[in-house]
C-alpha cells in the first residue's frame, strides 16, 4: 500500500481490480475542506485515460510491474511468441495485447515486456529499429514538384512515407513511437 501523497508520475497503481500507470499527479489544498490529489490515470490493460480523485493520505494499492529483455521469436496466428533472454522461457503474448507494435515486430529482435504477476501486460519496443524496403516506386524526375515524399513498404508490412532517394533493398531508421522515416542506414 501506498499513500496517495507519496503517489508520483511513472508509478503503477491498482484500482478496483484494474492497474493503471500515473500519467499527472497534483496535490490539492483548498482554502476551505480537507486537501485532496488529482491524478490522471492510464489503463494499462485497455489504454483508457480517466481522471480520479483522491483523500489526502488515503491508502492504496502499489502494483509492482517487472520489465524483462525478450527476444521477439515468431508469430502463430494470433498468438506472439517470446523467449525470455535470462532464463530461455518461452510466453505466447495475443495479438491484442501487442496492436500497435505488429508492423514494427521482426523475428529476432530485442524488447522489453512489462509483467504484472507473470502476466505480460504491455510491449515496449526500442526507440528506433532497423527495417529493408521491400516495394518502393522509383523517382522519377520531376516528381519533387507536387511531393518530396513517397511510400513504402517495409519487410514487416508496415508502410509510411520516406524521401524519393530510398529504393527497395534500403535499410532504413524507423522511429518506433510514430512510426516514422528517420535516416537510410
Amino acid at each position: 500500500m501506498v499513500s496517495t501523497n507519496d503517489m508520483r508520475p511513472g508509478q503503477s497503481i491498482i484500482v478496483d481490480s484494474q492497474i493503471y500507470n500515473i500519467l499527472e499527479y497534483q496535490h490539492v489544498k483548498p482554502g476551505k475542506g480537507k486537501a485532496f490529489v488529482k491524478t490522471k490515470l492510464k489503463n494499462i490493460t485497455s489504454g483508457g485515460v480517466v481522471d480520479k480523485t483522491f483523500r489526502a493520505d488515503e491508502e492504496v494499492e502499489q502494483a509492482y510491474i517487472d520489465k524483462q529483455k525478450f527476444q521477439f521469436l515468431y508469430k502463430d496466428s494470433d498468438d506472439y511468441i517470446f523467449m525470455n533472454m535470462e532464463s530461455f522461457n518461452q510466453i505466447t503474448i495475443d495479438a491484442k495485447l501487442i496492436d500497435d507494435s505488429i508492423q514494427l515486430l521482426k523475428a529476432n529482435q530485442e524488447v522489453t515486456i512489462s509483467m504484472y504477476q507473470e502476466t505480460a501486460i504491455d510491449i515496449i519496443l526500442p526507440t528506433t529499429i532497423n527495417l529493408v524496403v521491400t516495394k518502393s516506386e522509383p523517382a522519377v524526375k520531376g516528381d519533387s514538384v507536387n511531393s518530396n515524399t513517397k511510400e513504402v513498404t517495409c519487410e514487416t508490412g508496415l508502410t509510411l512515407q520516406v524521401p524519393m532517394f530510398v529504393n527497395e533493398d534500403d535499410v532504413i531508421k524507423i522511429d518506433t513511437k510514430t512510426k516514422s522515416y528517420i535516416t537510410r542506414v
